[in-house]
């Protein structure tokens, strides 16, 4: 049940009635009417700009509509106030009745209250965190994890069908360097002193790699040049890396459908044919670009490139595709792997990428719009950098990764739940700061304590009902007497209840994931002022002398810790029984 969707759909049928009546003229678009919560909540329960956007097309001057809209809207027995102000705006007010209705719907469908057929079985293609395999995943890469993962849960509750990928960078040099630092953790295996040269990893994890890579080869590579080993240590060195990042990934909670190997596009006739199938559509020419702003000429040497014809999908210039040694850019294999998932059938691409992948954004945009000929979209989402802080200090870098710090640091420190939560506190393209010491405050400024402090607390509720010998399963509460519920605050949670259906909607259209977190926590805010006016006033307790009444009011807190739940699931975090 969405009861904003409903009122808007019967929004659009009063206006449908209008037209039939002369009262609006004919072949008015409705897409951007809209029913919503207003900004003032004392302005009423809902409201519609419909007088609004169609006055221009209509012709007519908003009051006008409006308050024939109104006179129809009125006669709905849900809507007991329909009243115009300002310009044109209509603010509604609904009877009770309406909202315990979304109460009984909260119980009857319980955490699939609030799924969306939104996305009607489109396929789309989460692409996440995609760390060069060349050690673990940083701070840094744990923002994205939980970004994607939650974007992931978010559409697949809106009813897409979701793939969740890992693109393993393997084909670029940077493994090469991998292969050469495990192999001095190799001969450091076997006793020798080594030195790693600027460019190598010194990390302390390669050094159960080195060892590893000991027991499986002996002392067949010792001495040996790098013609001799580097390919197979480079295999080695790679997987044992994936190895990690997986395991890093699980204690996250994050599991991926896919991981797909950029190695596999090499030697295989897979960049070929994305750049073949781009050149067939006329966007593939030697040409030369002009030089890079800011580049004074003398630095500038012109050179013949193979260049895709980028600026006719919206990017600003050009984009090389092969260099004009034959070897292909990065930007190749990136056509190919997302020409691929094209082929693959995919209705919309969404990637994850760190903020330093801003440059990307158009010319991968470009690609995906000349590959599918426009059918296909791509939303890249950046995420911005985390600041960790610790006893007022920024956090150190791990010495086990040895130059950052590592998502296992910060998972060890205050567990996967409150990691997650606390990494979706603010919009993705937004700076987030981690302080290790508030977020495992119990008070009010810790966002993931107050959210789960309030399904604790129902959690509480319903243990001293049923030892107060007061039924309480969700089919008893869902057939309450829920007429008992009538105070203002009671209906007002109710009201913030039903706002979760639409919320998921949005979130989903905007790929916003963070959302859900800003929902919880006012949700969390409503039923928590609910708790303590309690304490002010007995009619408001959940558990009351009257078996009848406790069961009614237990339903609203049943209710509420089900959206709560919901919600966190979205967010990948365990909804907590009790607060320790």
């Amino acid at each position: 049940m969405n009861l904003f969707a409903d009122i808007r759909a019967h929004v659009l049928t009063c206006l449908d009635q209008m037209v039939t009546a002369g009262q609006l003229p004919q072949g008015l678009s409705m897409t951007n009417v809209t029913v919503e919560p207003p900004r003032d909540a004392a302005h009423g329960d809902m409201a519609t700009n419909a007088a609004m956007v169609l006055a221009k097309p209509a012709g007519q001057k908003p009051r006008d509509i409006a308050e024939a809209l109104a006179e129809k809207l009125r006669e709905d027995p849900r809507i007991t106030e329909a009243q115009v102000a300002g310009p044109g705006f209509l603010n509604l007010r609904l009877a009770p009745e309406a909202w315990r209705d979304v109460l009984g719907a909260v119980l009857a469908q319980g955490t699939d209250f609030g799924r969306a057929s939104l996305g009607a079985g489109q396929r789309v293609n989460v692409e996440y965190v995609s760390a060069n395999p060349t050690g673990p995943l940083h701070v840094g890469h744990t923002r994205g994890a939980v970004f994607g993962d939650a974007l992931a849960s978010l559409l697949d509750f809106a009813g897409f069908d979701v793939t969740r990928e890992y693109y393993i960078n393997d084909g670029g040099a940077q493994v090469d360097v991998l292969a050469r630092s495990v192999y001095l953790r190799y001969l450091e295996a076997h006793g020798q002193d080594v030195a790693f040269p600027d460019g190598t990893y010194p990390g302390d994890y390669l050094i159960a790699v080195g060892q590893q890579l000991k027991e499986k080869v002996g002392d067949a590579f010792v001495g040996k040049g790098e013609q001799f080993w580097l390919e197979e240590v480079r295999d080695f060195s790679t997987e044992a890396m994936m190895d990690l990042i997986r395991a890093d990934l699980k204690a996250l909670g994050v599991e991926m459908d896919v991981f797909y190997s950029e190695k596999s596009l090499y030697g295989t006739g897979r960049i070929e044919a994305a750049i073949d199938d781009l050149k067939e559509k006329g966007l593939i020419y030697e040409g030369v670009l002009e030089p890079p702003k800011g580049k004074k000429p003398e630095d500038w040497e012109p050179r013949e490139q193979t260049l895709f014809k980028s600026t006719e999908h919206g990017d600003d210039v050009d984009r090389p595709v092969m260099k004009s040694d034959g070897s292909w850019t990065y930007f190749a294999p990136d056509i190919a792997y997302h020409y691929d998932k094209v082929s693959r059938g995919f209705d919309a691409l969404i990637d994850v990428f760190g903020a330093d992948h801003g440059g990307y954004v158009k010319r991968m945009k470009a690609a995906v719009s000349a590959l599918s000929e426009g059918k296909v979209s791509l939303d890249i989402k950046l995420t911005q950098l985390v600041k960790l802080y610790k006893n007022g200090e920024p956090f150190k870098m791990s010495k086990r990764a040895g130059t950052f710090v590592t998502l296992r640091d910060v998972v060890d420190q205050v567990g996967p739940d409150v990691t997650r939560f606390v990494m979706l506190t603010r919009k993705n393209d937004a700076m987030l700061d981690f302080d290790f010491d508030k977020v495992m405050e119990q008070s009010r400024e810790n966002p993931v304590f107050y959210v789960q402090y309030a399904h604790a607390r129902v959690a509480s509720v319903l243990r001293r009902a049923q030892e107060a010998g007061v039924a309480v399963d969700d089919a008893t509460l869902a057939a309450a007497d829920l007429t008992l519920i009538d105070h203002a605050a009671e209906l007002g949670l109710i009201a913030k209840l039903a706002e979760w259906p639409r919320l998921v909607e949005t979130a989903a259209r905007s790929n916003e994931p963070h959302r859900v977190a800003f929902y919880l926590y006012e949700l969390a805010g409503v039923f928590h002022a609910l708790w303590n006016k309690g304490n002010e006033l007995p009619d408001l307790r959940f558990v009351q002398d009257d078996p009848k009444v406790t069961q009614a009011k237990i339903a609203l807190a049943r209710a509420t810790s089900v959206v709560i739940a919901s919600g966190l699931g979205i967010l990948g975090v365990t909804p907590a029984q009790e607060m320790r």
